[in-house]
Protein backbone atom coordinates (compact mmCIF):
# COMPACT_ATOMS: atom_id res chain seq x y z
CA UNK A 1 0.00 0.00 0.00
CA UNK A 2 2.79 2.43 0.92
CA UNK A 3 4.41 1.73 -2.45
CA UNK A 4 1.29 2.77 -4.36
CA UNK A 5 0.62 5.80 -2.16
CA UNK A 6 4.12 7.02 -2.88
CA UNK A 7 3.91 6.26 -6.60
CA UNK A 8 0.50 7.78 -7.28
CA UNK A 9 -0.12 10.39 -4.57
CA UNK A 10 3.41 11.65 -3.93
CA UNK A 11 5.60 11.04 -6.97
CA UNK A 12 2.92 11.51 -9.65
CA UNK A 13 1.46 14.63 -8.03
CA UNK A 14 4.93 16.15 -7.66
CA UNK A 15 5.62 15.40 -11.32
CA UNK A 16 2.35 17.05 -12.30
CA UNK A 17 3.24 20.14 -10.29
CA UNK A 18 6.65 20.33 -11.97
CA UNK A 19 4.99 20.10 -15.38
CA UNK A 20 2.63 22.92 -14.43
CA UNK A 21 5.51 24.99 -13.13
CA UNK A 22 7.50 24.51 -16.34
CA UNK A 23 4.60 25.59 -18.55
CA UNK A 24 1.57 27.43 -17.17
CA UNK A 25 3.22 29.05 -14.16
CA UNK A 26 6.42 30.29 -15.78
CA UNK A 27 4.43 31.25 -18.87
CA UNK A 28 2.10 33.39 -16.75
CA UNK A 29 5.05 35.17 -15.15
CA UNK A 30 6.75 35.80 -18.50
CA UNK A 31 3.57 37.04 -20.18
CA UNK A 32 2.62 39.31 -17.27
CA UNK A 33 6.13 40.79 -17.21
CA UNK A 34 6.00 41.50 -20.95
CA UNK A 35 2.47 42.96 -20.74
CA UNK A 36 3.37 45.31 -17.89
CA UNK A 37 6.59 46.46 -19.57
CA UNK A 38 4.61 47.30 -22.71
CA UNK A 39 2.49 49.70 -20.63
CA UNK A 40 5.49 51.85 -19.73
CA UNK A 41 5.05 55.23 -21.49
CA UNK A 42 7.50 55.90 -24.31
CA UNK A 43 8.65 59.18 -25.81
CA UNK A 44 7.01 60.47 -28.97
CA UNK A 45 10.05 59.93 -31.18
CA UNK A 46 10.34 56.20 -31.73
CA UNK A 47 14.08 55.54 -31.70
CA UNK A 48 15.63 52.28 -32.84
CA UNK A 49 16.33 51.39 -29.21
CA UNK A 50 12.70 51.94 -28.22
CA UNK A 51 11.48 49.81 -31.11
CA UNK A 52 13.86 47.05 -30.06
CA UNK A 53 12.54 47.24 -26.51
CA UNK A 54 8.95 47.01 -27.74
CA UNK A 55 9.81 43.98 -29.86
CA UNK A 56 11.52 42.36 -26.86
CA UNK A 57 8.50 42.97 -24.63
CA UNK A 58 6.16 41.62 -27.32
CA UNK A 59 8.38 38.55 -27.55
CA UNK A 60 7.93 37.97 -23.80
CA UNK A 61 4.16 38.09 -24.26
CA UNK A 62 4.38 35.66 -27.18
CA UNK A 63 6.69 33.25 -25.33
CA UNK A 64 4.46 33.31 -22.27
CA UNK A 65 1.38 32.67 -24.41
CA UNK A 66 3.07 29.65 -26.00
CA UNK A 67 3.86 28.19 -22.56
CA UNK A 68 0.29 28.79 -21.31
CA UNK A 69 -1.39 26.99 -24.20
CA UNK A 70 -3.71 24.29 -22.80
CA UNK A 71 -2.21 21.59 -25.03
CA UNK A 72 1.32 22.51 -23.99
CA UNK A 73 0.37 22.58 -20.30
CA UNK A 74 -1.33 19.19 -20.56
CA UNK A 75 1.65 17.67 -22.35
CA UNK A 76 4.05 19.05 -19.73
CA UNK A 77 1.93 17.60 -16.93
CA UNK A 78 1.68 14.23 -18.65
CA UNK A 79 5.43 14.01 -19.14
CA UNK A 80 6.03 15.20 -15.57
CA UNK A 81 3.76 12.49 -14.16
CA UNK A 82 5.24 9.71 -16.31
CA UNK A 83 8.78 10.83 -15.54
CA UNK A 84 8.06 10.76 -11.80
CA UNK A 85 6.70 7.23 -12.21
CA UNK A 86 9.99 6.23 -13.91
CA UNK A 87 8.35 4.55 -16.90
CA UNK A 88 10.16 3.54 -20.09
CA UNK A 89 11.00 6.27 -22.65
CA UNK A 90 8.31 5.44 -25.24
CA UNK A 91 5.64 5.44 -22.52
CA UNK A 92 7.00 8.71 -21.19
CA UNK A 93 6.85 10.50 -24.54
CA UNK A 94 3.42 9.10 -25.35
CA UNK A 95 1.93 10.60 -22.20
CA UNK A 96 2.52 14.03 -23.74
CA UNK A 97 -0.35 13.27 -26.13
CA UNK A 98 -2.50 11.84 -23.34
CA UNK A 99 -1.84 14.81 -21.08
CA UNK A 100 -2.71 17.33 -23.76
CA UNK A 101 -5.98 15.55 -24.60
CA UNK A 102 -7.02 15.14 -20.96
CA UNK A 103 -6.23 18.75 -20.03
CA UNK A 104 -8.23 20.23 -22.90
CA UNK A 105 -11.16 17.85 -22.43
CA UNK A 106 -11.14 18.25 -18.65
CA UNK A 107 -11.75 21.98 -18.88
CA UNK A 108 -11.35 24.00 -15.66
CA UNK A 109 -10.49 20.86 -13.68
CA UNK A 110 -8.14 19.58 -16.37
CA UNK A 111 -5.10 19.04 -14.09
CA UNK A 112 -6.93 16.42 -12.02
CA UNK A 113 -8.10 14.70 -15.20
CA UNK A 114 -4.50 14.66 -16.44
CA UNK A 115 -3.29 13.21 -13.15
CA UNK A 116 -5.74 10.31 -13.18
CA UNK A 117 -5.64 9.53 -16.89
CA UNK A 118 -1.87 9.91 -17.30
CA UNK A 119 -1.26 7.54 -14.38
CA UNK A 120 -3.55 4.85 -15.80
CA UNK A 121 -2.34 5.16 -19.39
CA UNK A 122 1.30 5.13 -18.27
CA UNK A 123 0.73 1.93 -16.32
CA UNK A 124 -1.08 0.34 -19.28
CA UNK A 125 1.72 1.37 -21.62
CA UNK A 126 4.29 -0.04 -19.22
CA UNK A 127 2.58 -3.42 -19.38
CA UNK A 128 3.49 -3.82 -23.07
CA UNK A 129 6.69 -1.78 -23.13
CA UNK A 130 9.69 -3.77 -24.42
CA UNK A 131 7.56 -6.91 -24.66
CA UNK A 132 7.48 -7.12 -28.49
CA UNK A 133 9.91 -6.79 -31.37
CA UNK A 134 7.95 -3.79 -32.68
CA UNK A 135 8.02 -1.91 -29.42
CA UNK A 136 8.39 1.45 -31.18
CA UNK A 137 4.88 0.98 -32.59
CA UNK A 138 3.12 -1.10 -29.93
CA UNK A 139 4.06 0.91 -26.83
CA UNK A 140 3.01 4.39 -28.01
CA UNK A 141 -0.04 2.89 -29.75
CA UNK A 142 -1.30 1.21 -26.58
CA UNK A 143 -0.44 4.17 -24.32
CA UNK A 144 -2.12 6.75 -26.54
CA UNK A 145 -5.20 4.65 -27.29
CA UNK A 146 -5.69 3.79 -23.61
CA UNK A 147 -5.29 7.42 -22.65
CA UNK A 148 -7.54 8.66 -25.42
CA UNK A 149 -10.29 6.19 -24.50
CA UNK A 150 -10.13 7.26 -20.85
CA UNK A 151 -10.14 10.89 -21.92
CA UNK A 152 -13.28 10.47 -24.02
CA UNK A 153 -15.05 8.50 -21.30
CA UNK A 154 -13.99 10.31 -18.11
CA UNK A 155 -11.98 13.54 -18.53
CA UNK A 156 -14.95 15.90 -18.68
CA UNK A 157 -16.54 14.37 -15.59
CA UNK A 158 -13.29 14.34 -13.60
CA UNK A 159 -12.65 17.95 -14.59
CA UNK A 160 -16.18 19.03 -13.70
CA UNK A 161 -15.97 17.30 -10.32
CA UNK A 162 -12.63 18.96 -9.50
CA UNK A 163 -13.87 22.38 -10.57
CA UNK A 164 -17.04 21.92 -8.51
CA UNK A 165 -15.06 21.09 -5.38
CA UNK A 166 -12.85 24.13 -5.95
CA UNK A 167 -15.88 26.38 -6.45
CA UNK A 168 -17.42 25.00 -3.27
CA UNK A 169 -14.28 25.84 -1.28
CA UNK A 170 -14.11 29.32 -2.83
CA UNK A 171 -17.83 29.93 -2.21
CA UNK A 172 -17.49 28.81 1.40
CA UNK A 173 -14.48 31.10 1.85
CA UNK A 174 -16.43 34.06 0.50
CA UNK A 175 -19.33 33.17 2.82
CA UNK A 176 -17.24 32.48 5.94
CA UNK A 177 -13.86 34.14 5.34
CA UNK A 178 -12.73 33.84 8.98
CA UNK A 179 -13.32 30.14 9.56
CA UNK A 180 -12.49 29.08 6.01
CA UNK A 181 -9.41 31.29 6.14
CA UNK A 182 -8.20 29.23 9.08
CA UNK A 183 -9.15 25.87 7.56
CA UNK A 184 -7.81 26.43 4.03
CA UNK A 185 -4.60 28.06 5.25
CA UNK A 186 -3.87 25.29 7.75
CA UNK A 187 -4.73 22.36 5.46
CA UNK A 188 -2.86 23.58 2.37
CA UNK A 189 0.08 24.67 4.52
CA UNK A 190 0.28 21.24 6.13
CA UNK A 191 0.03 19.63 2.67
CA UNK A 192 2.99 21.72 1.54
CA UNK A 193 5.20 20.38 4.33
CA UNK A 194 4.01 16.80 3.87
CA UNK A 195 5.63 14.81 1.04
CA UNK A 196 2.67 15.50 -1.24
CA UNK A 197 2.15 18.41 -3.61
CA UNK A 198 0.08 21.30 -2.27
CA UNK A 199 0.66 23.00 -5.62
CA UNK A 200 -0.90 20.07 -7.47
CA UNK A 201 -3.88 20.09 -5.09
CA UNK A 202 -4.51 23.80 -5.68
CA UNK A 203 -4.10 23.36 -9.43
CA UNK A 204 -6.41 20.35 -9.52
CA UNK A 205 -9.18 22.20 -7.69
CA UNK A 206 -8.53 25.51 -9.50
CA UNK A 207 -8.12 27.37 -6.23
CA UNK A 208 -8.10 31.14 -6.78
CA UNK A 209 -9.67 34.22 -5.16
CA UNK A 210 -9.90 34.52 -1.37
CA UNK A 211 -9.43 30.78 -0.94
CA UNK A 212 -6.27 31.00 -3.04
CA UNK A 213 -5.08 33.88 -0.86
CA UNK A 214 -5.64 31.78 2.28
CA UNK A 215 -3.71 28.91 0.69
CA UNK A 216 -0.80 31.24 -0.11
CA UNK A 217 -0.84 32.45 3.50
CA UNK A 218 -0.72 28.90 4.85
CA UNK A 219 2.11 27.81 2.59
CA UNK A 220 4.18 30.92 3.31
CA UNK A 221 3.62 30.42 7.04
CA UNK A 222 5.07 26.91 6.90
CA UNK A 223 8.11 27.83 4.84
CA UNK A 224 8.98 31.15 6.45
CA UNK A 225 8.03 29.80 9.88
CA UNK A 226 10.36 26.81 9.77
CA UNK A 227 13.12 28.86 8.15
CA UNK A 228 13.11 31.50 10.88
CA UNK A 229 12.38 29.15 13.78
CA UNK A 230 15.31 26.88 12.88
CA UNK A 231 17.82 29.65 12.13
CA UNK A 232 19.68 28.88 15.37
CA UNK A 233 20.47 25.37 14.11
CA UNK A 234 20.68 25.84 10.35
CA UNK A 235 21.92 29.43 9.88
CA UNK A 236 21.71 31.17 6.51
CA UNK A 237 21.81 28.02 4.36
CA UNK A 238 18.82 26.60 6.24
CA UNK A 239 16.99 29.92 6.06
CA UNK A 240 17.31 29.94 2.27
CA UNK A 241 16.73 26.23 1.65
CA UNK A 242 13.49 26.27 3.66
CA UNK A 243 12.33 29.84 3.02
CA UNK A 244 12.87 29.74 -0.74
CA UNK A 245 12.96 25.97 -1.23
CA UNK A 246 10.62 23.81 0.83
CA UNK A 247 9.62 23.20 4.44
CA UNK A 248 9.39 19.52 3.50
CA UNK A 249 13.03 19.31 4.58
CA UNK A 250 11.77 19.28 8.17
CA UNK A 251 9.66 16.11 7.75
CA UNK A 252 12.30 13.77 9.30
CA UNK A 253 12.46 16.09 12.31
CA UNK A 254 8.65 16.33 12.52
CA UNK A 255 8.45 12.53 12.70
CA UNK A 256 10.92 12.58 15.62
CA UNK A 257 9.21 15.47 17.43
CA UNK A 258 5.77 16.49 16.06
CA UNK A 259 5.67 19.48 18.44
CA UNK A 260 7.99 21.43 16.15
CA UNK A 261 5.15 21.57 13.61
CA UNK A 262 2.88 23.54 15.95
CA UNK A 263 4.41 27.06 15.62
CA UNK A 264 4.26 27.28 11.78
CA UNK A 265 0.80 25.71 11.76
CA UNK A 266 -0.49 28.17 14.36
CA UNK A 267 1.06 30.95 12.28
CA UNK A 268 -0.89 29.71 9.24
CA UNK A 269 -4.11 29.65 11.27
CA UNK A 270 -3.52 33.29 12.20
CA UNK A 271 -2.36 34.66 8.85
CA UNK A 272 -5.10 32.83 6.92
CA UNK A 273 -8.03 34.83 8.34
CA UNK A 274 -5.93 38.00 8.37
CA UNK A 275 -5.50 37.51 4.62
CA UNK A 276 -9.19 36.80 3.99
CA UNK A 277 -10.85 39.17 6.48
CA UNK A 278 -8.56 42.19 6.83
CA UNK A 279 -6.59 42.49 3.61
CA UNK A 280 -9.01 40.57 1.36
CA UNK A 281 -5.93 39.11 -0.30
CA UNK A 282 -6.82 37.15 -3.41
CA UNK A 283 -4.57 34.89 -5.45
CA UNK A 284 -5.81 35.27 -9.02
CA UNK A 285 -2.70 34.18 -10.87
CA UNK A 286 -2.22 30.59 -12.07
CA UNK A 287 -4.00 28.31 -9.52
CA UNK A 288 -0.79 26.34 -8.92
CA UNK A 289 0.67 29.48 -7.30
CA UNK A 290 -1.80 29.10 -4.42
CA UNK A 291 0.09 26.05 -3.21
CA UNK A 292 3.68 27.18 -3.77
CA UNK A 293 4.24 29.52 -0.83
CA UNK A 294 7.60 31.30 -0.89
CA UNK A 295 9.21 28.56 -3.02
CA UNK A 296 11.03 30.75 -5.52
CA UNK A 297 8.64 33.49 -4.28
CA UNK A 298 6.01 31.92 -6.55
CA UNK A 299 3.11 32.46 -4.12
CA UNK A 300 3.63 36.22 -3.70
CA UNK A 301 4.40 36.57 -7.42
CA UNK A 302 1.11 34.77 -8.15
CA UNK A 303 -0.74 37.33 -6.04
CA UNK A 304 0.97 40.18 -7.90
CA UNK A 305 0.32 38.73 -11.37
CA UNK A 306 -3.28 38.17 -10.30
CA UNK A 307 -3.58 41.86 -9.47
CA UNK A 308 -2.17 42.98 -12.79
CA UNK A 309 -3.40 40.28 -15.18
CA UNK A 310 -5.70 37.59 -13.70
CA UNK A 311 -5.40 34.09 -15.11
CA UNK A 312 -8.14 32.69 -17.33
CA UNK A 313 -9.22 30.38 -14.50
CA UNK A 314 -9.50 33.32 -12.10
CA UNK A 315 -11.45 35.37 -14.65
CA UNK A 316 -13.90 32.47 -14.97
CA UNK A 317 -14.42 32.77 -11.22
CA UNK A 318 -15.15 36.50 -11.46
CA UNK A 319 -11.70 38.05 -10.99
CA UNK A 320 -10.63 41.26 -12.70
CA UNK A 321 -7.41 43.28 -12.84
CA UNK A 322 -6.79 45.91 -10.16
CA UNK A 323 -4.28 48.66 -9.54
CA UNK A 324 -2.84 47.66 -6.14
CA UNK A 325 -2.36 50.38 -3.55
CA UNK A 326 -0.21 50.56 -0.42
CA UNK A 327 -2.77 48.55 1.58
CA UNK A 328 -2.55 45.57 -0.79
CA UNK A 329 1.25 45.67 -0.75
CA UNK A 330 1.28 45.94 3.05
CA UNK A 331 -1.01 42.92 3.29
CA UNK A 332 1.21 40.89 0.96
CA UNK A 333 4.36 41.64 2.98
CA UNK A 334 2.72 41.04 6.36
CA UNK A 335 0.85 37.85 5.40
CA UNK A 336 3.59 36.20 3.35
CA UNK A 337 6.70 37.23 5.26
CA UNK A 338 6.57 39.37 8.41
CA UNK A 339 3.75 37.80 10.44
CA UNK A 340 4.68 34.13 9.92
CA UNK A 341 8.30 34.97 10.78
CA UNK A 342 7.42 36.79 14.02
CA UNK A 343 4.71 34.34 15.16
CA UNK A 344 6.78 31.21 14.48
CA UNK A 345 9.90 32.73 16.05
CA UNK A 346 8.00 33.75 19.21
CA UNK A 347 6.25 30.40 19.59
CA UNK A 348 9.47 28.55 18.83
CA UNK A 349 11.23 30.51 21.56
CA UNK A 350 8.43 29.68 24.01
CA UNK A 351 8.56 25.99 23.08
CA UNK A 352 12.32 25.95 23.63
CA UNK A 353 11.91 27.47 27.12
CA UNK A 354 9.21 24.91 27.94
CA UNK A 355 11.50 22.12 26.78
CA UNK A 356 9.11 21.03 24.02
CA UNK A 357 11.74 21.83 21.41
CA UNK A 358 15.25 20.76 22.32
CA UNK A 359 18.64 21.56 20.88
CA UNK A 360 19.02 19.83 17.52
CA UNK A 361 15.30 19.09 17.01
CA UNK A 362 15.22 21.43 13.99
CA UNK A 363 18.64 20.61 12.55
CA UNK A 364 18.47 19.64 8.86
CA UNK A 365 20.24 16.44 7.89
Amino acid sequence: MNKYVKRYLIDAMSGMAQGLFASLLIGTIIKTLGSQLLKIPQSMDESTFQLMLTQAFNFLVTAGTFAMNANVVGAAMGIGIANAMKVDPLVLFSTAVVGAAANVTGGAGGPLAVLVIAIVSAEVGQLVSKKTKVDIIVTPLVTILAGSLLTVLTAKYIGDAAASIGKLVMWATELQPFWMGIIVSAIIGIALTLPISSAAICAAFVLTGLAGGAAVAGCCAQMVGFAVMSYKENKTSGLLSQGLGTSMLQMPNIIKNPLIWIPPTVASMITGPIATCIFKMEMNGAPISSGMGTCGLVGPIGVITGWLEPSAKAVENGASAINPGWFQWLGLVLVCFALPAVISWALGLLFRKLGWIKEGDLTLA
